[in-house]
């Protein structure tokens, strides 16, 4: 079993890296020639104005008074340069948005596995290719475009990270700091005549980065007072700024300003996804080669905006976000970034019409460049009658439409330039996109073939070792045939000569040679899949027909959980009918009840709002307050059995319960505390995480009886939930663990009814090393549906209240008990824990129902892994390398959280247990080792620890050796947790 485990870790490892080889590779390519237009420019210097989060209907539109917020920038739009809207296309975060604006190129997609902040490539950008650039703001910003840049001419000015306080007095002053250093900077210019001269050269930009719109959005959300106010600030210092750079210069009219933002922001204070108040951003432009304001009667827009902004009467140039690079750099004549993708807006410029068809000509050029860069790439590694060229344009289509152009250019018919330059350009990003994808369906085909045959041979595996379905299969030794693996030799050695030839990556070897000794392990069991055709005809066909589509349904609804939430409540409310089907309903009466009015309940959450949405702390109040009532009716309880409950037990439930109290009062402290713009108490900060420290110990000091662990384990991660909570999910743990308590009955009865085995008391079961579980029983076909149960529960404590792909469908209010100032690594590991705790509680419970049930945990752990390799296998087909972090977080995680469950139903297994408190760290060193090589991305480390949890023997035991051993294997999962959360923060 250990061989078997290791080997499908391995092979697991290899089918979810190949997500990242086909969908998740970096689309931009390098050794192009720079293109700059060949005349002169309008603009010596270009002034950049980034209001990070700023809305575009929230800065345009009027306020209650039919006055301005920013009167500055409509005064700009009225009278002076030319406006409109940039649509900015998800992921609609930071660091994309920036590099749209700044390189011209949407985000590469590789960054969704390699960080945050740091480049995942190089790539060029209007920073790198002007002569000087200065920039201030953000230290998560502008060190990203400084890093990489040939040269030293990239000057960076950021403050420190600690001003970005989410929970300070006034954001505003990340944008005054900007402001007031720039002013400082111009001031010392004066005096310094090395800098003086710098700045007076031609192709430089000054870059400013404003945070504090949106600080105060995530802090106080869009519509309140504070980000509403941020943005007349902004007006305000934009308007000196501008002010200064006119007079330090002599209004000698060389000066371009542009004023945009990277995103918006949602009504509740997040972004990333799609939605319109994300994707709008204002776009205004103003001095050196921008065209004046021009006015007109009627404009053609599928929006109302324009009258709800009463700017009906001017023209509105919309844009995507990528076409503002190539504007600036044909504005102060620079070459275009070498991997922009955007296209120069011409109604934006006000120059000769030859400027126009020449900077587009130039443009097209630039990405055309890029075709053919890639072309040769994938020309030069596929054999010659294999190679598919792209046929919309080849290479005597470039050839005629470049040479008609720069004729049309010859006799002065500029638009038609423009016109040509558009299509070459689209024709050109279509062959990029074909070339990027050119492998990925022989991968594909590579890695689904292996992946059936891993999904068969599980499979065989269930039936020949654990199960009563064959009892047919010859025991005899037969002599092993040399035709089949010499057959599987000579396919894997004609599959590698042909990746040989054509110099393809190693990876391609690992993706094509692995399903070779798959489908050889598969054919070897050849007897065994005969078998069970033989045994399966002896079955009534409608029987087997009707088991088949039941479990078919049970896995689409799991998949389609993972796109649509309600599909959770469509489970749970048949979940709810179950019992009445059933005989459970006439033996259990109670329990059966029970059952179905917890699985309602529970429906409900899927159908509410994403957290965060509506925040409110009074349903965190009353979740405490359920809490505690819980805990004194559990602990009124137990003191009537004098015999089995000590005042020991007693003083930890009265710890925990303490430990409850503080967290409600520190939830409505802090929030009071923020509300008054004071801060996060320091108090509050302290008790927070002494609260989460001792949330992961305190259990072990519990009895090791079913029903007082579990509870301990509910009170000590309830005290830490609550403090990340801020609304209704405070209460989703508690009905997820009343459900689950339920389901550990409700499994006895069926057993019971089966007559399997004799129904134990809960009270009377005791978690122990010493219980073998794996020599129990064989399977029967009532184990699939349990084993279907803990998949779905999973994915419901998974996406009960949120959907975990993006964490920015959490408001990040969730942590403001723990830290307000911004670090998005300490954030994103705090959300990941709030995920995670409804899990490790129906892991808990399933360890439970495991016991009760006499299951045998090997075979759980292969039923487990058919059904989460089969919605691998359907959520293969629907990975995408577009849209938000959400679509492509979703997608991307659907792999991952099936192949997560596989390895969750093998941690019940002493192999992750030790039972010996000597046990040899060598052996811990190893285990963890594949921990972190294999599973980093899935925060597998931690979900051993309800485990721990549970096995963690009786307080007699509570020797200082055996505290130390298992504590230090608690702590370095922990460990191990943190590492995962950082990697995919």
């Amino acid at each position: 079993m250990l061989l078997f485990f290791t080997l499908g870790l391995l092979i697991h490892f290899v089918f979810f890296a190949s997500i990242f080889d086909i969908y998740f590779t970096s689309p931009l390519v390098h050794g192009m020639t720079p293109q700059f237009t060949p005349l002169p420019p309008p603009a010596r210097r270009l002034v950049l104005f980034v209001a990070d989060g700023l809305r575009a209907d929230t800065l345009y539109e009027l306020d209650e008074n039919g006055t301005s917020r920013a009167p500055f920038i409509r005064n700009i739009i009225m009278h002076e340069g030319s406006w409109g809207i940039s649509h900015t296309r998800v992921p609609t975060e930071s660091r994309p948005g920036h590099v749209a604006l700044i390189a011209g190129f949407y985000e590469d997609v590789s960054a969704v596995a390699k960080g945050w902040k740091e480049n995942p490539v190089e790539f060029d950008s209007l920073f790198n290719e002007s002569k000087y650039t200065w920039s201030w703001g953000s230290p998560d910003i502008l060190p990203m475009f400084a890093k990489g840049a040939s040269g030293d001419h990239v000057y960076t000015y950021s403050y420190d990270a600690k001003r970005e306080d989410f929970g300070a007095q006034d954001a505003t002053k990340l944008d005054t700091w900007v402001f007031d250093n720039v002013k400082d900077f111009f001031r010392h210019a004066r005096n310094n005549q090395s800098l003086f001269s710098k700045i007076n050269e031609e192709k430089i930009v000054f870059f400013l980065h404003l945070l504090g719109i949106d600080t105060n959005g995530h802090a106080h959300r869009p519509s309140s007072r504070d980000y509403k106010d941020n943005i007349k600030k902004v007006d305000d210092g934009v308007k000196e700024i501008v002010s200064m750079f006119n007079h330090f210069y002599g209004n000698d009219g060389k000066t371009t300003f542009i004023f945009t933002s990277d995103h918006g922001m949602t009504d509740w204070g997040s972004h990333g996804a799609g939605h319109p108040s994300e994707t709008l951003t204002p776009l205004v432009t103003w001095g050196a080669g921008i065209n004046y304001p021009q006015r007109v009667s009627a404009q053609q827009f599928d929006d109302s905006f324009l009258k709800e902004w009463r700017l009906e009467n001017w023209k509105r140039l919309d844009v995507n976000q990528a076409d503002i690079a190539p504007l600036m750099t044909s504005l102060i004549g620079v070459p275009f970034p070498l991997n922009s993708v955007g296209i120069l807006p011409v109604d934006y410029l006000n120059n000769t019409d030859l400027f126009k068809a020449e900077s587009m000509f130039t443009n097209a050029v630039q990405i055309l460049e890029q075709f053919k860069v890639k072309m040769t790439q994938k020309k030069e590694v596929t054999l010659p009658f294999l190679f598919t060229p792209f046929k919309l344009l080849s290479d005597s289509k470039q050839f005629n439409i470049l040479r008609k152009a720069r004729s049309y250019i010859k006799h002065r018919k500029f638009d038609e330039v423009v016109s040509l330059c558009k299509e070459l350009i689209h024709l050109a990003l279509k062959g990029l996109s074909y070339y990027h994808t050119y492998d990925r369906f022989f991968l594909g085909i590579n890695v689904v073939i292996g992946f059936v045959g891993w999904i068969s041979y599980a499979s065989l595996l269930i039936i020949k070792s654990h199960s009563n379905l064959i009892k047919g299969v010859s025991k005899e030794v037969k002599k092993p045939s040399h035709l089949l693996p010499c057959s599987f030799v000579a396919i894997g050695i004609l599959v590698a000569f042909f990746l040989l030839i054509q110099a393809c990556p190693w990876t391609y070897y690992v993706y094509g040679l692995l399903p070779v000794p798959i489908w050889y392990a598969v054919l070897r069991e050849f007897q065994v899949v005969q078998d069970l055709v033989t045994s399966l005809l002896t079955y009534p066909l409608s029987h087997f027909v009707g088991y088949l589509l039941v479990f078919t349904l049970g896995i689409e609804v799991l998949v389609l959980s993972f796109f649509y939430r309600y599909m959770l409540t469509a489970g749970l409310t048949a979940f709810a009918v179950w019992p009445f089907l059933t005989r459970l309903w006439t033996r259990a009466k109670v329990t059966s009840l029970s059952w179905a009015f917890f699985s309602v309940l529970l429906a409900v959450f899927p159908l509410m709002p994403v957290v965060g949405r509506k925040p409110d702390i009074f349903l965190v109040m009353g979740a405490g307050l359920l809490v505690l009532l819980l805990s004194l009716c559990v602990v009124t309880s137990l003191m009537k059995r004098k015999d089995s409950f000590r005042k020991e037990e007693l003083l930890v439930h009265l710890l925990q319960v303490l430990s409850t109290v503080l967290s409600m009062y520190v939830v409505y402290s802090t929030q009071s505390s923020l509300l008054r713009k004071q801060g996060l108490p320091l108090m509050n900060q302290i008790i927070s995480w002494a609260t989460l420290a001792s949330s992961l110990f305190v259990p072990l000091l519990s009895s090791p009886a079913v029903f007082q662990r579990l509870f301990s384990i509910l009170l000590s991660l309830m005290s830490t939930y609550l403090l990340l909570s801020t609304g209704y999910e405070a209460v989703f743990p508690l009905v997820l663990f009343c459900l689950m308590f339920v389901w550990i009955n409700i499994e006895q009865e069926t057993l019971q009814q089966s007559g399997v085995c004799c129904k134990q008391k809960l009270t009377s079961i005791q978690f122990s090393y010493n219980t073998d579980i794996t020599q129990f029983r064989q399977l029967y076909l009532d184990d699939i549906r349990r084993a279907f149960f803990l998949v779905f529960f999973l994915v419901t404590a998974f996406f009960g209240t949120g959907n975990i792909a993006s964490i920015n469908s959490f408001d990040l209010a969730s942590v403001y008990c723990f830290l307000t100032v911004f670090s998005p690594f300490m954030m994103g590991a705090l959300m990941m824990w709030k995920i995670l705790i409804p899990f490790v509680l129906v892991m808990c419970a399933f360890e439970a129902v495991q016991l009760t049930t006499q299951l045998s945990s090997k075979s759980l752990f292969l039923i487990v892994l058919v059904i989460s390799d089969i919605m691998a296998l359907h959520f293969f087909f629907l990975v995408k390398d577009y849209g938000s972090w959400l679509d492509i977080g979703t997608r991307q995680l659907l792999a991952c959280t099936a192949w997560l469950f596989i390895y969750i139903s093998a941690s019940p297994n002493r192999l992750w247990i030790p039972s010996d408190p000597e046990l040899d760290l060598n052996l811990l060193h190893a285990i963890r080792a594949w921990h972190v090589k294999v599973l980093l991305t899935f925060g597998i480390p931690l979900f051993t620890l309800p485990f721990d949890y549970f096995h963690f023997r009786h307080r007699s035991e509570f020797c200082f050796k055996n505290i130390l051993v298992k504590y230090s294997i608690l702590c370095m999962r922990l460990f191990l947790l943190f590492l995962t959360v950082v990697n995919y923060a």
